[in-house]
C-alpha cells in the first residue's frame, strides 16, 4: 500500500437501529408526531425515521446494535441557550431574597472570584452531567471565570455539545465591593474594549470547532453596566468577522432599564439598537425589560433571545409581570430557553424550563392559548438551535441531522397511561423518566449513569470544593442583599 493508503481506506460505519418506538416528536417544520417507527443511526447522524419496512431498506448490513423501542419515546435533545457552567458549585448558597443586581455584585462576583481553574473544571463536569441526566445535549455557556479552554476541554471529555466563551467586561464600579479579589478584577475587567476584544478573539481562534466540531467558541461578554457601549458593539462586530456568535446579559431587570434611562436617556436594548448593535449573530440573555419598540427592533434585526424562566421566578425579574416573551414569539423572534446557573435558577433542568415556559403566560395573561406545549418544546429544541446558528445539524429529529436525542421510559409512572405524547412530555413527565440521552450518535446517559464520568467521586470532590469557595469568598458571613453599584 502506497504512502497515505491507509488514510484512503474507508472507515467502518457503526449503525444503531431502534425498533418500533412508541413515538417520535420530530419538532420538524410540521411538528410531526410519529408512532411505531424505527430510528436508524449511522455513526453520528440520523439516517432514517419511519415505518420499519422503509427504514430497514436503508440498512446496508445488519445493524451493529438493535434496541427495542416499544416502551421508549424519542424527542430532540434540549438546547440550553443560556447557562453558567462555572457556577455549578454554588447550588443553594445564595438566599432567595435577592434582586438581580445585588445577586450579581455582592454574591455572584465574590463567588466567581474564588473559583480556581480546577474548581471550574469540576464545576463544568458536574454541570454537564446534570444536563445529560435532564436531556440537554447542547449548551451556550455565558463565559468561563478562568479561560474558555477549561470549559471546552471538560465538556469535550464528557462528550456533550456546546458553545464556550471567556468572561469579559471593561467598566469597574467606583468602589470595589468586599469579596472581589484582585485576581478576579484583573482577569474579568480589561482596561478598555480594544484589549478585551483581542483577548476574546484569541479564545475563538484557539477553541472554536474543537472536539471534532462539537465545541464552538464565541465572543461572549458580561453585558449590562460592567461593559461599555463600545464593548457591546465591538463584540458583535468581532464575532461577525470571525464567523461566530456573541451573547451577553441585557435588560435583565426593571432596575437595569431604569438606570439606563437615567444615564443614557433610553432603555438598554434601544441604546444598543440605536448604535447599530443588534444583528443575527447575537443572543440577548434574559431581555425581560423591553418596550414594544424594542420588541420590534429585536425582530427586525433577527436577533435571538434566551428566556430563563426559573431565574425570573427566583430573582423576581418580572417575566410574567413585564416580560414580552409572547410578543417576541408573535413577532417571529428566535426565543430559546436557558437554565442560567444553579445560583440564579437552582437547577440545570431544561425540562423544567419547558414546563414553566408552556404555562407561565397562560396564567399571567389569563389566556389558555398563550405559548403552550408545542411552542415551549420548540423553544427548548429547534428555536434554541436556531439561536445558536446550529439548526442545520441539531434541534429536530430528521434524516441527515446529528443523532442528538432523548429516550423516555414509557413504562415509568409519569407515562402510564398517556394519549398525546406532547402533552405528556410537557405537563406530566420529568427527567425522572429519561432512559437515555444521546449526543453525536453516542448514548452518554444510560442505565442511570453518565458513561464518561465517575459520578460518585465527582460529587464528593464537588462538595469539598464548593465549601472551600464559599468560605474563601466570605459568603458564609453577613453579605449585603441590596446594592447601589452602577446607579
Amino acid at each position: 500500500m502506497g504512502e497515505g493508503g491507509a488514510n484512503r481506506v474507508a472507515a467502518a460505519h457503526t449503525t444503531t437501529l431502534i425498533e418500533h418506538l412508541g413515538f417520535v416528536l420530530t419538532v420538524d417544520a410540521q411538528d410531526r408526531v410519529l408512532r411505531d417507527v424505527d430510528l436508524l443511526v449511522r455513526d453520528d447522524r440520523i439516517v432514517a425515521i419511519g415505518p420499519s419496512a422503509t427504514v430497514r431498506q436503508q440498512l446496508e448490513a445488519p445493524a451493529d446494535r438493535v434496541i427495542d423501542g416499544r416502551r421508549l419515546g424519542a424527542v430532540p435533545g434540549f438546547v440550553d441557550a443560556h447557562v453558567h457552567l462555572s457556577e455549578t458549585l454554588s447550588r443553594a448558597v445564595f438566599p432567595d431574597v435577592l434582586g438581580t443586581r445585588a445577586w450579581v455584585f455582592h454574591w455572584a462576583k465574590p463567588f466567581y472570584a474564588h473559583v480556581s481553574t480546577e474548581d471550574e473544571r469540576v464545576s463544568v463536569l458536574l454541570g454537564t452531567a446534570e444536563m445529560l441526566r435532564c436531556g440537554t445535549t447542547c449548551f451556550l455557556d455565558m463565559g468561563a471565570q478562568n479561560d474558555a479552554g477549561v470549559t471546552a476541554k471538560a465538556a469535550a471529555a464528557v462528550g456533550i455539545r456546546g458553545v464556550v466563551g471567556r468572561h469579559a467586561a471593561d467598566r469597574l464600579p467606583k468602589e470595589i465591593p468586599p469579596g472581589w479579589s484582585a485576581d478576579m478584577v484583573a482577569h474579568h475587567f480589561f482596561p478598555n474594549h480594544e484589549v478585551a476584544l483581542e483577548a476574546l478573539a484569541e479564545e475563538v481562534r484557539r477553541w472554536n470547532n474543537s472536539a471534532q466540531g462539537r465545541i464552538r467558541c464565541w465572543v461572549n461578554i458580561e453585558g449590562k453596566e460592567p461593559c461599555s457601549l463600545e464593548l457591546h458593539l465591538g463584540a458583535r462586530e468581532l464575532a461577525q468577522r470571525l464567523g461566530v456568535g456573541t451573547t451577553y446579559h441585557i435588560a435583565s431587570s426593571i432596575e437595569e432599564a431604569r438606570a439606563s434611562e437615567r444615564n443614557n436617556g433610553c432603555w438598554p436594548v434601544a441604546r444598543i439598537a440605536r448604535h447599530g448593535g443588534l444583528g443575527d449573530n447575537l443572543v440577548l440573555a434574559h431581555a425581560v425589560a423591553l418596550t414594544d419598540e424594542e420588541v420590534a427592533l429585536i425582530a427586525g434585526a433577527n436577533t435571538a433571545v434566551a428566556f430563563c424562566p426559573s431565574t425570573s421566578l427566583k430573582l423576581a425579574k418580572g417575566a410574567t409581570a413585564i416580560g414580552k416573551y409572547p410578543e417576541l414569539l408573535d413577532a417571529g423572534v428566535k426565543v430559546g430557553l436557558g437554565t442560567d446557573g444553579v445560583a440564579a435558577a437552582g437547577n440545570l433542568n431544561m425540562h423544567r424550563q419547558v414546563h414553566l415556559a408552556a404555562g407561565l403566560f397562560k396564567d399571567a395573561r389569563l389566556d389558555p392559548t398563550r405559548v403552550g406545549a408545542r411552542i415551549a418544546l420548540r423553544m427548548a429544541t429547534i428555536d434554541g438551535a436556531r439561536a445558536l446558528g446550529w439548526d442545520d445539524e441539531i434541534g429536530s429529529l430528521e434524516p441527515g441531522k446529528k443523532a442528538d436525542f432523548v429516550l423516555f421510559d414509557l413504562d415509568h409512572h409519569e407515562w402510564t397511561p398517556y394519549a398525546d405524547p406532547l402533552q405528556a412530555l410537557v405537563w406530566s413527565a420529568s427527567p425522572a423518566s429519561i432512559a437515555q440521552t444521546w449526543v453525536d450518535g453516542r448514548a452518554l446517559f444510560v442505565d442511570d449513569a453518565v458513561v464518561t464520568l465517575e459520578e460518585a467521586e465527582l460529587r464528593a470532590e464537588a462538595r469539598e470544593r464548593a465549601a472551600g469557595i464559599v468560605h474563601r469568598a466570605g459568603l458564609d458571613k453577613d453579605v449585603p442583599v441590596h446594592t447601589t453599584l452602577y446607579d
